[in-house]
């Protein structure tokens, strides 16, 4: 499991570059289709904190994780 905990700019640098779906309020359940089991990662904004523009809730990140890594570590640099 990857976890990180990113500022708002580091979510919409991240979201530019692996385009994210809203979900919704409740965090995802997959379901029994094939695609729903593969790897995807999700991002949660609280509702305290989504900023203008954004739904507070779960948006779900179909990149594939090991790019998705690279982009999360290029934001530390």
């Amino acid at each position: 499991m990857l976890r990180a905990v990113l500022s708002i700019n580091e979510c919409e640098r991240v979201v530019s570059q692996h385009p994210a779906t809203y979900v919704g309020e409740q965090f995802p359940k997959l379901g029994s289709e094939q695609a729903a089991a593969n790897d995807f990662a999700v991002l949660n904004l609280p509702p305290n904190e989504a900023p203008a523009g954004w739904k507070p809730g779960y948006y779900r990140l179909d990149s594939d994780l090991t790019k998705l890594n690279e982009s999360l570590l290029a934001l530390s640099r």
